[in-house]
């Protein structure tokens, strides 16, 4: 069954008001709320006229499990990794290790290798350089063993976000 337009731009205008009031923090403030609506209508009316108001834009095919199961492990490990990277920077003798890695995409779908791909890229000290049918170049700062298990579990977790099951 294939999912309305409408569906996709009430659900990223929705979106999008949930994240301007969040970052802005105007709860009270009338004239300032109707502001931040404006431009997430605006922000709707271009996404629209450009056409990209789609299931890669927004996902309400997913359901709520990204934001509730993946969004709050992803932003954990997102922690981690910014601590790691920064330890690296600080240290006296800058312990690099740049290289490139492929990364197996086993997910099931184009939104899924997506998804994957930039999660790798929000992880501090990691960017996705290229998503080429069923596998992700890297770049890494400092890759280890422990980077490779990571995405390992990253990639899984997305594999059962996909599949509707529970992703943690």
């Amino acid at each position: 069954m294939k999912t309305s337009p409408v569906k996709y731009a009430v659900s990223l205008a929705a979106l999008l008001f949930i994240n301007w009031l969040l970052w802005s923090g105007h709860f009270g403030n009338i004239f300032l709320i109707g502001l931040g609506v404006a431009s997430c209508l605006a922000s709707l009316g271009l996404a629209w006229r450009m056409r990209i108001v789609d299931e890669e834009g927004a996902p309400v095919q997913l359901g709520l499990r990204p934001q509730l199961l993946y969004a709050p492990w992803l932003m954990v490990e997102i922690v981690k990794s910014n601590f790691h990277v920064a330890k690296i920077i600080l240290s006296s003798k800058m312990p690099l290790r740049r290289n490139l890695i492929r990364i197996p995409a086993n997910q099931e779908s184009e939104l899924g290798k997506v998804i994957y791909a930039n999660s790798i890229t929000l992880t501090p000290g990691t960017v996705s350089v290229r998503l080429q049918g069923n596998e992700i170049l890297v770049h890494g700062l400092s890759l280890s063993d422990a980077d490779n298990e990571l995405n390992s579990e990253m990639g899984d977790r997305i594999c059962k976000l996909e599949r509707g099951r529970d992703g943690g």
